[in-house]
């Protein structure tokens, strides 16, 4: 069995707690994340993936439960140390690119380097190889503003991997984009899976792209209804 690099048990989240309105969002999620695996959460909007989300990258915290990734018991690390960490082991990839105006595709490649204190001709060389590896390269000098939504979410996928993180959170990557263009999108995932080994969580509402992933991870009202191999990997 290969490494599992990420794990969660009895994740649960809470809102207005201690209130006559605490809502439990999440009601104990277990999962584990193998290393090199591309794995799917599927599920309706209602149905906590978001909110499980947050929990994978570190954006929230979980209201109780064991988050270890890649060994580190990141439930009880500090805002600092979950900040340092997001940065290093986690690559972000949203429906809404994130990307910075007015800044080229290099410069926007290069920002978690720069967080990282990575020195500047190092940023640039790894930018470049990843802009390379998207088919964005020549585009590398171009703001977003001068880009297609297919292109700024090829720009987002190459800042997402530039810190070597451990996994790639993808929360609905396409949805944004037409159909010809996700699909575009939704194939360089799958190069990055088959030819780079790279660990990747896809986050969808679509059960037609998480047939595409290996382990399909369905979420309804808070908790896990099952787990199977998608229709690509089920042969």
């Amino acid at each position: 069995m290969s490494q599992i690099i990420m794990h969660a048990s009895d994740i649960r989240k809470s809102f207005n707690i201690g209130t006559e309105n605490e809502l439990e969002i999440l009601h104990g999620i277990d999962l584990d994340v193998h290393k090199g695996e591309f794995l799917s959460i599927v599920g309706t909007s209602g149905s906590g993936k978001s909110t499980f989300m947050n929990i994978l990258g570190l954006l929230d915290r979980p209201t109780k439960g064991d988050y270890q990734l890649n060994g580190i018991d990141v439930s009880k690390a500090k805002d600092d140390e979950l900040s340092h960490i997001r940065n290093k082991e986690i690559g972000f990839v949203f429906q809404t690119y994130n990307l910075i105006p007015r800044t080229n595709a290099l410069k926007n490649v290069e920002l978690p380097m720069l967080y990282a204190r990575v020195p500047e001709h190092e940023r640039r060389e790894r930018a470049e190889e990843l802009l390379e590896l998207v088919g964005m390269k020549e585009r590398m000098d171009h703001t977003p503003d001068e880009l297609s939504g297919g292109q700024k979410q090829r720009v987002a996928i190459a800042r997402s991997l530039v810190n070597h993180p451990s996994m790639i959170l993808a929360d609905e990557p396409t949805g944004a984009l037409d159909s010809k263009t996700g699909r575009i999108v939704m194939d360089l995932f799958h190069k990055l899976h088959e030819e780079n080994g790279i660990t990747i969580v896809l986050i969808t509402h679509s059960n037609e792209l998480a047939e595409e992933t290996q382990r399909v991870v369905t979420l309804k009202d808070g908790i896990i209804l099952g787990e199977r191999k998608g229709l690509r990997y089920a042969v």
